[in-house]
């Protein structure tokens, strides 16, 4: 999950809790990196996330607070539940919070953003084998 030895375990804790809330209302696999990021942030996040298991449904996350670097892939399946704009407004509010010094809780909030943007919606009636 983190490159983060700086991490507390509370820390730790708050983001694995924001990637499982944003799975749970999606569907979709959330995937974090916070730590140090190549020259190139944006093939490094785009290596990162070929790497995964599931990347097709897997949203990658890649934060450097070092270089100030903030990168957000979408797998192609993942990319059909959560648009670019989502991505985008997850992002935004990251950012502010990142300025006001808070990465940890500036990272929760913007996944469980994404989660809940990509919500599977509820389903009102199910078809059963008597219908």
């Amino acid at each position: 999950m983190l490159a983060g030895d700086d991490l507390t375990p509370a820390d730790a804790k708050r983001l694995r809790r924001a990637v499982e809330i944003a799975e749970e209302a999606s569907g979709l696999r959330f995937a974090l990196y916070l730590g140090g990021a190549e020259d190139d942030a944006r093939a490094d996040a785009l290596r990162l996330h070929g790497s995964l298991e599931d990347a097709a449904s897997t949203v990658l996350v890649l934060c450097d607070p070092d270089l100030r670097v903030l990168e957000i892939v979408t797998g192609t399946t993942a990319r059909r539940a959560l648009s670019d704009r989502d991505c985008a407004l997850a992002a935004a509010s990251m950012r502010s919070s990142f300025v006001a010094g808070d990465i940890v809780g500036g990272l929760s909030h913007g996944i469980t953003q994404m989660g809940e943007a990509a919500r599977r919606p509820t389903t009102l009636h199910a078809r059963t084998e008597d219908d």
